[in-house]
């Protein structure tokens, strides 16, 4: 139980474990709807996208959180506009937009020498260094996606699984497909301090993944895969103290494990 508490006497690690659950909680639910919708390349995107932006932001003399906040809802309303006559598939407007934004902030961090550690930071995470703002920042897209993502529920089952008997029963899907697009972004952007751009995609996939192979229920999976999101980033963080070793690796490490012991249990499940 010692190894527990002692963690918990640093200001820091107490911050850091707050804003890796809330984080699980929220990733674990909308990562749900991330994988039955074939979406896995939208988070890499838009996580890339608001780099970007967060480095423009910081060259505006803009707050980090705004900037990549800006251009990450810019670049979900481009890739909305783009794919809305269905010509361009989702995937090629995903890699052209995010990829031409994250290539424009890596330009800019080029010219700017102040802002190299701080973009390594944006990169791999720094969720140590988590502040009060930071975890209030958290706590509000949380809850956010919590109450959007209930009052949804209904539109986005339809959508995800019938998109003719959505539009039977009157579900916009255009408009569903955006509110859930902007979440994500909110959601991916909350997390960049708490995991990094090049890791928060695993945080996304992971639990549902690992959910799917243990339930067919839609349901449930919502549930195992909120679960799965907040135990593993707490433990993750336990595991990052222990060994001394980055929280946002420890953080996917353990999550792919979790997932590898999932496919392992699936036969057994079957039989």
């Amino acid at each position: 139980m010692e190894f527990l508490l002692e963690p918990l006497e640093y200001e820091f690690f107490r911050n850091a474990l707050i804003a890796a659950f809330v984080t699980g909680i929220s990733n674990g639910l909308i990562g749900v709807y991330v994988v039955l919708r074939g979406m896995s390349y939208v988070g890499h995107g838009l996580a890339h996208a608001a780099i970007g932006g967060a480095v423009i932001g910081a060259a505006l003399n803009l707050n980090f959180y705004a900037g990549a906040c800006a251009v990450g809802v810019l670049a979900t309303l481009t890739i909305n506009l783009i794919t809305k006559n269905n010509k361009i598939k989702l995937d090629a407007a995903i890699g052209i937009v995010t990829t031409a934004i994250f290539a424009f902030g890596v330009a800019m961090v080029s010219t700017m020498k102040n802002f190299r550690q701080n973009f390594e930071t944006a990169l791999f995470g720094n969720i140590l260094g988590i502040n009060d703002a930071d975890l209030m920042l958290i706590g509000v897209v949380g809850l956010i996606t919590l109450v959007v993502m209930f009052y949804s529920y209904r539109s986005l089952l339809f959508s995800t699984f019938d998109p003719e008997a959505a539009q039977i029963f009157g579900v916009k899907q255009k408009s569903v497909q955006l509110v859930f697009s902007l979440l994500l972004t909110f959601s991916i952007i909350a997390s960049l301090n708490v995991i990094g751009v090049t890791l928060v995609a695993a945080t996304l996939i992971a639990p549902a993944m690992t959910a799917r192979m243990l339930t067919d229920s839609f349901g449930a999976m919502l549930l195992y895969s909120t679960i799965i999101g907040a135990t593993s980033n707490v433990i993750g963080m336990y595991l990052s103290y222990i060994f001394n070793v980055a929280s946002g690796t420890t953080i996917v490490l353990f999550s792919a494990l979790v997932f590898v012991v999932s496919m392992m249990i699936k036969p057994l499940r079957n039989h």
